[in-house]
């Protein structure tokens, strides 16, 4: 389709940023360029970031383009393009032409979690209310939230079809203007071709990312992926190197994101199943529990039904022993360190610090001999004790480290990330903290944490176990004289962090807000009790929940209510249900709790017929109004007034039915069900 749009070729505006590389960019005012956008009835034009091969890059990314590419607006390539919609499966995305898989797989992830993304995608952007041609996002660089403003021109090939990151919805554009801010932001779409997951989960979230080597995975694995599944956490993986996709239908050398776990009771036990996404939209493991797999058959009819789902859409179930064996790494991307330890009931609090690593000065290099330049390098000094205890206690305090460094030019791959790690040396509290330790101190005292991990990467970080004190963390690069700037972040319960030096002030901690804080405590104690709930256990743990979103109407759950989400929950048919299933049930409620107190406009505690369909549309629900009359009818009160305990039950009902119909259907139009699976259908679920 051919569309005709004036063009606002406005550039620079706003002022520069003086951070690091990233002032090579343009500080476009989002704001004033759309108003003027608007005023003078033009569609806006990023001459920084313009529609052409120079924003491509110019390596082998530019032989895969097809002969005739074009650059196309989406409302020249749909009749109704959309910017975001929350009815679209959480999964939409599939891999194009550019090696990006580590971002997108870290974008899979995001999309799990809406409050997460909506802070780097700003979802109330539009083709259709007050429409400019210009978008803006936000990410995480180095220490600083920063918006990336693009024009919405795409790459497309002769056929209209994106060549680049796109939607299994044709007309939802998201992804894509995503993908070319990132590229903005990392100086091309070439400079994507290379990458890992755990970079685009900090630039996503400005988190604390852990990588786990796979091959010496702790024997808790299962629980670390638990407590990650279920709060507000991110979580990647990556195969082995290579660069082929193996007999077992995984690809080398590629990134894939974890999307769900569950324990399953099979006929000779239980077994511990994860559930990955292949970015590129298709092409999945072949193994056991695969969608093709006959260990399927030793599960219950309904928790085959609901866990397996045999499109081919890149998503699939492998064992947790398979998963071992078959990727090489873990990277989970928390937004707090609360997983990195079983401690609760105080808050983190963090401090971050910049830093530059300069020849002749402060590029000290590593330690290798007595006479090296190792104490040159930027010293820093960190005093760390318990809250509960105080400064005089010797139980050891949990303190994670966080060394990033910078990019060395304004394209992000065209210089390699340098060898980086730091050292950790305890310090008596009488030291001069306004000089730096001299040579001789480094050589009369060894390191804490002894030989420093070097590693090429954008962040290398360890969780460290001290005893409470003072101690100087030295960051360096792996030889002397190389230059570059970092950021240095310290996270733990309670300490003062700052650079030693003439010049040196003490930098305040930042307490950090967990949402999901002491829920992990509240879980473990609830199921330490009781290791398996029935339905009687969770009525009187639903009755005494603080729902502080409802205001001065609590609800009451009565048994008969406990009983239909039990046999909602109960994959296998148990009667009960375990740790892993309330919490996706309490993932599911405190949602819900948002959406209905929303809709709730007068605080009457109902919704009726208006209120209720809005609020399902809010949840991604889209039924049509005879069927949300009858859902009325079927679930609300004798006044037609839906409470929020028969919300919940509609709200759980509706999803499961949804899922069922995914995984069952072949066309997406309608299913088969043989006898024993109807009536297991109608009488159970």
């Amino acid at each position: 389709m051919a569309m005709c749009f004036p063009i606002c070729r406005y550039w620079k505006l706003g002022r520069k940023d003086s951070m690091g590389d990233f002032s090579q960019l343009p500080r476009q005012d989002y704001e004033a360029l759309k108003e003027r956008c608007l005023r003078d009835g033009c569609l806006f034009e990023d001459k920084s970031f313009p529609a052409a091969l120079s924003s491509i890059g110019s390596g082998p990314l530019l032989r895969k383009l097809p002969s005739r590419l074009q650059w196309r607006r989406p409302p020249e390539l749909h009749s109704n393009p959309l910017f975001y919609s929350a009815k679209a499966k959480r999964l939409d995305l599939c891999q194009g032409l550019v090696g990006d898989c580590w971002f997108l797989a870290a974008l899979q992830a995001l999309s799990l979690h809406q409050d997460i993304l909506s802070r780097v995608v700003p979802l109330n952007q539009s083709f259709t209310k007050k429409y400019a041609g210009i978008f803006q996002f936000w990410f995480w660089h180095f220490g600083k939230w920063v918006p990336i403003v693009v024009d919405d021109r795409l790459p497309v090939n002769e056929a209209g079809q994106l060549v680049f990151v796109s939607s299994t919805y044709k007309n939802l554009f998201w992804g894509a203007l995503l993908e070319k801010a990132y590229a903005k932001l990392s100086g091309s779409y070439e400079d994507l071709q290379r990458g890992q997951v755990s970079e685009a989960l900090v630039d996503f979230t400005g988190g604390v990312t852990m990588t786990i080597k796979l091959s010496e995975a702790p024997d808790s694995l299962w629980d670390v992926l638990t407590r990650a599944m279920y709060s507000r956490t991110l979580i990647g993986c990556q195969t082995h190197c290579g660069e082929r996709v193996l007999e077992n239908g995984l690809v080398d050398g590629h990134a894939y994101t974890l999307t769900g776990l569950r324990k399953v009771t099979t006929r000779h036990g239980p077994e511990y199943l994860v559930r990955l996404r292949n970015p590129w939209g298709k092409i999945e493991w072949k193994g056991d529990w695969s969608d093709s797999s006959s260990m399927w058959d030793l599960l219950s009819p309904k928790e085959k039904i609901l866990l397996l789902r045999k499109d081919d859409d890149g998503e699939f179930w492998m064992s947790l022993q398979d998963f071992k064996a078959h990727f090489m790494l873990l990277v989970i991307c928390k937004l707090s360190p609360g997983l990195l330890t079983q401690e609760v009931g105080q808050k983190w609090s963090y401090t971050m610090l910049e830093g530059r690593w300069e020849n002749g000065r402060t590029a000290g290099g590593q330690m290798k001999l007595p006479q090296d330049t190792f104490w040159k390098n930027p010293q820093f000094l960190l005093s760390v004790w318990r809250p509960q205890e105080g400064r005089r206690s010797q139980l050891l305090c949990s303190v994670l480290v966080s060394l990033l460094q910078k990019p060395r030019h304004r394209h992000r791959n065209w210089k390699p990330h340098l060898a980086i790690g730091f050292y950790l040396f305890r310090v008596n509290q009488s030291f001069d903290a306004q000089k730096k330790l001299p040579s001789e101190f480094f050589w009369k005292n060894a390191s804490l944490s002894c030989r420093a991990t070097f590693l090429t990467e954008k962040e290398v970080s360890r969780e460290l176990w001290l005893k409470p004190g003072t101690y100087v963390i030295v960051p360096c690069t792996s030889e002397a004289c190389q230059e570059s700037e970092f950021v240095l972040r310290v996270f733990s319960r309670k300490h003062v962090f700052y650079e030693i030096g003439s010049n040196s002030r003490v930098i305040f901690s930042k307490e950090i807000v967990d949402q999901s804080e002491g829920k992990d405590e509240f879980f473990t104690k609830l199921f330490e009790k009781h290791p398996e709930i029935n339905a009687i256990q969770l009525q009187n743990i639903l009755n005494h929940m603080p729902w502080s979103g409802l205001g001065s109407k609590q609800p009451l759950f009565s048994l008969e209510a406990c009983q239909g989400i039990l046999a909602l929950l109960d994959l296998n048919a148990s009667g009960t249900v375990s740790i892993q299933e309330f919490r996706d049930l309490w993932k599911q409620l405190m949602f819900y709790q948002e959406v209905f107190h929303k809709q709730d406009t007068n605080r009457s505690g109902s919704l009726n017929w208006a209120q209720l369909r809005a609020a399902m549309r809010e949840a991604g629900i889209m039924l049509s109004d005879d069927v949300c009359q009858l859902m009325l009818i079927r679930y609300g009160g004798p006044d037609l007034q839906m409470d929020f305990v028969r919300f919940v039950r509609l709200m759980l009902r509706v999803e499961n039915m949804e899922d069922v119909f995914q995984n069952l259907t072949q066309d997406g139009k309608g299913i088969y069900l043989q006898k024993p699976e109807w009536l297991m259908m109608a009488l159970y679920c």
